[in-house]
């Protein structure tokens, strides 16, 4: 599916779908498609991760040590692989909330500069 220039959907910064999916698993495991519609449905829809996009991001979490996962069932009564955090991906979410205020906030002082003062 191609966006459009008016497509009120958000474009995702580099490197923050790995925040997303670490977030969303501080409230427990899920299967990779429910992580998907939980970012969805948490951005109020502005955020729709695509397959090509969630599947690699999972995959690259789990080789770093960041996730878990193991086979289970779905709601829908499906084999599908659930995620969770491990310990080391709990601390690497507390990295990556941090380096996000930071952005956060340089980005902020660049959109509403301070006024400048006259010496």
């Amino acid at each position: 599916m191609t966006k459009t220039p008016d497509d009120p959907r958000l474009d995702l910064l580099q490197g923050t779908l790995d925040m997303l999916i670490l977030r969303t698993l501080q409230w427990g495991p899920r299967h990779g498609h429910g992580i998907g519609q939980e970012i969805r449905r948490q951005s109020e829809e502005l955020l729709r991760v695509e397959t090509g996009s969630l599947y690699p991001a999972l995959h690259r979490l789990v080789k770093r040590g960041w996730l878990k996962s193991e086979w289970g069932v779905s709601e829908a009564n499906q084999r599908a692989k659930f995620y969770r955090l491990t310990p080391s991906g709990r601390a690497q979410l507390v990295r990556e909330q941090d380096r996000w205020s930071q952005l956060v906030r340089a980005i902020g002082r660049i959109m509403n500069p301070a006024p400048a003062t006259e010496e």
